[in-house]
């Protein structure tokens, strides 16, 4: 399947590339510049939840497809190294996929390898109201 538009919005403003997407598996690049840095000059931490959030969302809302529509309702996320600059992957891939919730993982790792934060979203799944 072909990759989802992501040109527009919270995506942009960070600066988000998305290179896989599957009910499987996320993987998320971005690089990290000033813009983008908390006052010490580090990637602020609130990057990191949001772009956990995204490929979560992302890969839960591609797994449920056509049946509804997936919402965020838990978001723990653990920054382990400081990172100042350079391009950062993130990684989302399913825990538990249910009727009605999942849960996944991402790991966001630095251009050695190095793990430098990881999170978990739980998302509920949403399915229209009968007619």
């Amino acid at each position: 399947m072909e990759l989802p538009e992501m040109s527009g919005g919270f995506f942009a403003l960070l600066g988000l590339e998305l290179d896989e997407i599957s009910g499987d598996r996320v993987t998320i690049r971005w690089r990290v510049r000033p813009e983008l840095h908390q006052p010490y000059g580090i990637q602020h931490g609130g990057v990191y939840c949001s772009v956990v959030e995204t490929a979560a969302s992302l890969g839960a809302g591609y797994w449920l497809g056509e049946r509804g529509r997936v919402v965020g309702v838990a978001n723990q996320t653990d920054f382990l190294r400081a990172v100042r600059d350079g391009e950062l992957t993130a990684v989302g891939t399913p825990v538990h996929r249910g009727r009605s919730q999942q849960l996944w993982q991402v790991e966001v790792t630095d251009a050695e390898g190095r793990l430098v934060a990881r999170g978990q979203v739980r998302l509920q799944n949403l399915y229209p109201e009968p007619d």
